[in-house]
């Protein structure tokens, strides 16, 4: 029998389909291509809850009600759920498969056919019981292949559901900020639309007095007009921006309070000048990316097995009679073992052109994790270069603020006190809206881009450590070491 087990393989070995050797892989980006610096444990990284850090109540009620019911973050949790179930069953399939049958036919055999009589013209009963084990050893990987493809693309899912949950929770942080901004501007611009009032009721009664002209209350009167338009522009904003939380919450608008307006509170300080190693693998996108590029790799593991014989392996015992009388009779016994040798000698070119298929689905995957890396490297720019020149921005607007402010109160006072003309008022308070305005843009623009650098440097995710990183088998394109951040050619 081994004589003969060891022919059958040796002539199955040789009848394998030629393969063709393809080209090689795209190189996958390292930290030398990108200039990154070595992993430092100085980078204040944010924490998981890293919104918590502005001491806003109403901001984290509000990001926990998004978490909780936002529906895009709800369907991104049932896509992890299903790739996870197809995980296991790629793992299942590698191990021997047992099941059980029985099976009961009440039948009236034919008098005019094989059957002569009595058989012929009576009722039988076929019954069979029996046992069934079927087993592929996976002598070429490739079932291994598969579940190791399975369980990478599981935790890629896992890995986008969370970069979806840092999205939601930036869009939530955002739109927050902005709400504040424009809240703020409408208590300022409405602060400003009752001192017009008051100048415009001055101006009115000078003109009853004979100390002014028709041309000075229509002045006024515009301006006040004026004021109320961009007063109605920025209130309509407001409602606009609370229907956009509203939506992200997966609530309607109605049933979510109008937030409450707080002082801006200091912003924390950016990221280093050189960024580390490690935010290749601090950002969940890139994981999910690096994830999908050895699944691809496993995917060409498992197409080169298929040019190599397949062998199953069943076997199965059990009871086979005419009558239930009979079933569980010695006599009854029903024994079957054997291999399936199945062996791919010409196949046309499929199998090559599968093959090929799964090699240009790697370099797909391989150059959709570089492009990943690239955009990771240049959001954490922008955002933290913005923040370093929004800072001295913020300082030298507050201090035109402050200087318009007076200069509008001193020149709203003189006209008052009959002491100057309406002209230096409504110059001062064009100037006053307008800083006031920009004031609070660069005000909130500074949360904003803080909530983006957060985001940008991964929004404290941390890659699970059961993640299947490890090496293709058959196709060594790229590797990450565990906790590292970046693939090597």
């Amino acid at each position: 029998m081994k004589p003969l087990l060891s022919l059958v393989l040796i002539l199955a070995v040789s009848a394998c389909a030629p393969m063709d050797p393809g080209t090689p892989a795209i190189p996958a980006l390292s930290a030398d291509d990108l200039a990154l610096a070595p992993d430092s444990t100085d980078v204040d990284w944010p924490e998981g809850h890293w919104w918590t850090r502005y001491e806003d109540p109403q901001l984290d009620h509000l990001i926990e009600a998004a978490l909780e019911g936002n529906p895009d973050l709800q369907a991104a949790t049932a896509r992890v759920r299903t790739a996870q179930a197809a995980a296991l069953g790629a793992r299942a399939v590698q191990w021997p498969q047992i099941g059980a049958q029985y099976q009961l036919t009440r039948e009236r055999l034919s008098e005019n056919y094989i059957y002569p009589p009595p058989l012929g013209g009576s009722y039988q009963t076929d019954t069979a019981l029996t046992v069934q084990l079927h087993f592929n050893p996976d002598l070429w990987g490739r079932q291994r292949a598969l579940a190791r493809a399975a369980g990478q693309r599981a935790a890629a899912t896992q890995a986008i559901q969370r970069q979806a949950r840092n999205l939601l929770v930036s869009a939530v942080a955002q739109a927050y900020f902005q709400q504040q901004d424009a809240q703020t501007q409408a208590q300022a611009i409405a602060d400003i639309v009752g001192k017009l009032e008051d100048a415009l009721a001055i101006t009115r009664a000078r003109y009853d007095n004979g100390l002014g002209t028709q041309v000075d209350v229509d002045q006024a009167d515009s301006a006040v007009s004026a004021a109320r338009v961009q007063l109605g522009q920025v209130r309509n904003n407001t409602v606009l921006l609370h229907h956009q939380l509203a939506a992200l919450l997966g609530k309607a608008p109605d049933q979510l309070p109008l937030p409450v307006v707080h002082p801006y509170r200091a912003i924390p300080a950016g990221v280093p000048a050189h960024l580390p190693m490690a935010l290749l693998g601090r950002r969940p996108d890139i994981a999910a990316a690096r994830l999908q590029a050895l699944a691809a790799g496993a995917d060409i593991s498992a197409a080169k097995a298929d040019f190599l014989p397949n062998i199953d392996l069943s076997a199965a015992v059990g009871y086979l009679s005419l009558g239930l009388d009979q079933l569980l009779r010695g006599s009854s016994r029903n024994l079957s073992a054997g291999p399936v040798i199945t062996l791919p000698i010409f196949n046309a070119g499929a199998l090559n052109a599968q093959l090929s298929g799964r090699r240009a689905a790697r370099d797909e995957a391989i150059a959709q994790y570089n492009q990943t890396v690239v955009n990771a490297i240049r959001e954490v720019a922008d955002a933290s270069a913005s923040i370093q020149a929004l800072q001295a921005q913020i300082q030298h607007q507050e201090a035109s603020l402050k200087s318009i402010t007076s200069a509008y109160d001193v020149a709203l006072q003189r006209y008052r006190a009959g002491l100057g003309n309406f002209i230096q008022v409504l110059l001062a308070q064009s100037e006053v809206l307008k800083q006031t305005v920009q004031t609070s843009d660069l005000h909130a623009q500074a949360y904003i881009l803080d909530v983006q650098l957060a985001t940008a440097l991964g929004g404290g995710y941390q890659a699970p450590e059961t993640a299947e990183t490890g090496r293709a088998a058959a196709e060594p394109l790229v590797t990450f070491p565990p906790n590292a951040g970046h693939p090597s050619p």
